[in-house]
């Protein structure tokens, strides 16, 4: 694996919807670092991709309430498990459960492994609320997809929260995970 500044030289054999989020990003004026690997759909494999972005890619967890009618978008380290019950006091929502594959690909455009909070500019309706661990929140950099699992991006986490969710007219809400 090798560590790239900014977007491929050649978009051939990319998907469309890779390319939108480095369409969005330059034109946000926002830099990253991208590595280009094999399908990346679980942790073991993302802490690889760490090591050459020099990053935490984040765990990204696409839930919903109990009816269906309430989506969220959790990033979280991902060394942290994660316990419905000490996010859903956070949040006012009881019952929390991973929500299914159609909505993420209705609501983000996003196929599962490679769920990411890049997703959100296809969110234009605001369907689902972007919540973020205290870590990730606080971190100089976040590693993640670019709408697919075969490339990885280093951000500055700092243009993430203050850019790119602007732009995509979402408001994260910062939860604080127990280890």
């Amino acid at each position: 694996m090798e560590l790239y500044e900014g977007r491929p030289r050649d978009s051939a054999g990319r998907q469309q919807r890779e390319m939108a989020v480095y369409d969005l990003l330059d034109r946000l004026g926002i830099s990253y670092e991208r590595t280009d690997h094999a399908p990346a759909d679980n942790m073991e494999a993302c802490n690889e991709i760490d090591r050459v972005l020099d990053t935490l890619i984040c765990k990204n967890l696409f839930l919903c309430n109990r009816q269906k009618t309430q989506f969220y978008l959790l990033m979280m380290p991902g060394d942290k498990a994660f316990k419905t019950k000490d996010l859903s006091g956070q949040i006012g929502s009881a019952r929390l459960s991973f929500a299914e594959p159609e909505f993420m690909e209705e609501y983000l455009h996003i196929l599962p492994g490679a769920v990411s909070v890049m997703g959100l500019m296809n969110d234009r309706e605001n369907h689902v609320r972007l919540l973020i661990d205290k870590p990730v929140a606080e971190a100089e950099y976040m590693g993640c997809h670019p709408c697919v699992n075969t490339s990885s991006l280093k951000l500055r986490t700092e243009d993430v929260l203050e850019k790119f969710l602007p732009a995509v007219h979402h408001e994260p809400l910062i939860v604080d995970l127990p280890q």
